[in-house]
Formats: structure tokens, sequence, C-alpha cells
């Protein structure tokens, strides 16, 4: 495994991510098709084994049970020290008008909530999910930096914006002194290349570490395009993403399948092959290139 820097930080990680929203309690939260803990706890060892220490989890995912696996599994089979744990912030966890968002108030009590499921003190890399749009991005700042000088949380990244909001997000950090964002976690891969246009200049142009999500296109990258898991079956915010261009991306899966088969002679390495693409790219190389967990597709 290679290591390398996570942007412009002396913080090492891992050339690979695991992302881990694949682990949870398939009857909680809006994926039906995630591992339960048994399954998902031989994932997470098999990675740690080949030397990954870079592990990406939510507190919305399967309502909290994924951070509560990984923290587990975390915990018996390494060091915490050595382990950089990513976890994400936004989405509602809770009905009530102040569990979700990026107010004060609902960032101070998320971090909480999500120290005690993932077992820890503090978090390496706290990150938005999304941009708040009924918060002032001034609070939000200002709260995550008193959050990271609390000792709570190392580090700051954001996923999935504008690069003007993430421009002027990186601009008033520095403007008014407050901890700035390290990484940009953003939807990047073969079907999906949009974030070339603006994000990923910006990204390189600031020395912000990139950490696409959904790399493997939530499976289409994987397997041949007609396969049919418990994930092709009941994915529906993925289905309904890629509905569009159903075309055109089975010609590149197709494709992709074809240059792994002459290369290696076999198809079961088109997640290599996928993968390899996205490291090799000058934008791949400005950061880590998160692996879908291979739970299920």
């Amino acid at each position: 495994m290679k290591y390398k820097n996570l942007g412009n930080t002396g913080l090492k990680v891992s050339e690979l991510c695991l992302g881990c929203m694949s682990f949870g309690v398939p009857e909680r939260g809006d994926h039906p098709w995630t591992l339960p803990e048994e399954p998902s706890r031989v994932l997470i060892r098999r990675a740690v084994d080949a030397g990954i220490n870079y592990f990406d989890t939510a507190n919305s995912y399967s309502d909290g049970t994924s951070e509560e696996i990984v923290g587990r599994a975390l915990k018996e089979f390494t060091r915490r020290d050595e382990m950089v744990i990513a976890t994400k912030v936004f989405f509602p966890m809770t009905q009530g008008p102040n569990g979700r968002g990026l107010s004060r108030k609902a960032l101070f009590t998320a971090i909480d909530a999500s120290l005690r499921r993932l077992g820890t003190d503090y978090v390496d890399l706290y990150q938005i999910h999304r941009w708040d749009y009924t918060t002032p991005i001034e609070e939000t700042l200002e709260a995550l930096h008193d959050i990271v000088k609390s000792g709570k949380v190392r580090y700051l990244g954001a996923s999935s914006m504008y690069a003007w909001q993430f421009s002027k997000a990186l601009h008033l950090a520095r403007q008014h002194g407050w901890t700035a964002f390290v990484s940009m976690q953003n939807h990047y891969n073969l079907l999906y290349r949009e974030e070339e246009r603006e994000m990923m200049p910006l990204c390189i142009a600031e020395r912000i570490a990139v950490v696409p999500w959904s790399p493997l296109a939530r499976g289409r990258l994987t397997r041949a395009w007609d396969t049919e898991t418990a994930r092709t079956r009941t994915d529906e915010y993925g289905n309904k993403m890629y509905a569009a261009t159903v075309d055109g991306d089975r010609k590149i899966v197709e494709q992709v399948a074809a240059i792994a088969a002459v290369r290696t002679g076999a198809a079961t390495t088109t997640p290599r092959c996928t993968t390899s693409w996205t490291r090799s790219t000058r934008h791949g190389r400005a950061g880590c290139a998160t692996s879908d967990s291979p739970a299920r597709g």
C-alpha cells in the first residue's frame, strides 16, 4: 500500500480509502442493500490487513449504524492512532428541525453523537456532506473551527457542492482565520466526469485533496452490465442518478471490461482497471481514490 499526504497537510493516508456506506443494518435508514455487522467486519479486516488506514463513513449512513460497525471493528483490529477515520454531517438524524443541516447547534450535537457511535474521542476528518442553503456559511465555518479547537476533530473536509461555493468557503475561512477545508469528496468516475470542468481544477490550484465518492459508479464499473444484485434491485437513488445516461454508460462499462480482460485475462479485474484510471488521472493524483466497498456491488 502506498501512502500520501492528504492535500496540503501532513496527514498520511493510504492511497485507497475504504468507503463505508455499504456497512450498516439493512433495516435502518435508506439503504436496504447494506451488509450487516459480521460480513462488514470481514471486509474491514481485509482492508486493515492490506494496509488501508483511511476509512470514510457518515452519520446518516444506515441511521448511524455504519459508524457503530466501523468504530467497533477498528477498535478490535488495529490501534486508533494508526487509523484515519472520516465521517460526515448534514442529512437528517432526527425528525426535529434542528436534527439536520449545518447550524452551530446541529454541528455541536452531531459531532458528539458521531464520537459516541464511533467509540472514539476524536475524528480525523470531519466533512460537511452537502451545502446548507438555510444556514449562513459563516456560521457553519466558525462552528467547525471551534469544534477543531475543542480537540474533537483534526481536519475539515467538504463534499458535493458547486465550485463557487467551495471557493467562497475557502476564502471566508482564510479571511477570518478559521480552520479551512483540506479535502473535497465529490462524485467522480468514468461515467460521471462533470467535476473536471471546475471543481477539480480548483482543488488542484488550492492544493485540496480530491477524494472521489462512488469511483466504481455504485457497482456499475465492477461487473457485467446486465448483472443483477441486491443493490441494483433496491438502490433507488443510484438507479435514478444514472438513468439519463444508460446508453452511453453501458458502452463505457463494456469497453472497460474488454480492456481489463485483454490486459489480465480475467474480466473480474474490472474494478482494478477502473480504480487505476481514477488514480492515474491528473485529478486522481491530486488526492486519494475512495474505494466503494465490494459488498453487494
